[in-house]
């Protein structure tokens, strides 16, 4: 199977095995900072920061995905709150001419 994997799904997690990074066609060439090495950082290394920098996007999106998920799920339950409480005055005011109307109709 030679499947390729995404940026959110890679084939594997091992940077050693992963393809490097190829510079975008769309981008103009000098249109950012051209690549430098610096000394004592290994290709590999900064190649795995250039994906966590890509990623970085993702996980940001997916974390506010979650908090909105949440926040959503609290306003739903607070919704739910006060219909039941609406409802159960309701219940309680209905109970209430219930009992006054037993009353008098045992009065009289």
């Amino acid at each position: 199977m030679n499947t390729t994997g995404t940026i959110d799904r890679p084939l594997t997690h091992d940077p050693k095995k992963q393809a490097p990074m190829k510079q975008s066609v769309s981008e103009p060439t000098g249109s950012a900072i051209p690549d430098f090495t610096t000394s004592g950082a290994d290709n590999a290394s900064r190649q795995n920061r250039t994906r966590e920098m890509q990623l970085i996007p993702e996980a940001l999106a997916r974390a506010h995905m979650h908090e909105r998920l949440h926040e959503a799920e609290r306003e739903r339950q607070a919704v739910r709150l006060a219909m039941a409480r609406r409802m159960q005055r309701r219940a309680e005011r209905a109970s209430m001419r219930a009992r006054r109307a037993l009353a008098m109709a045992v009065m009289h």
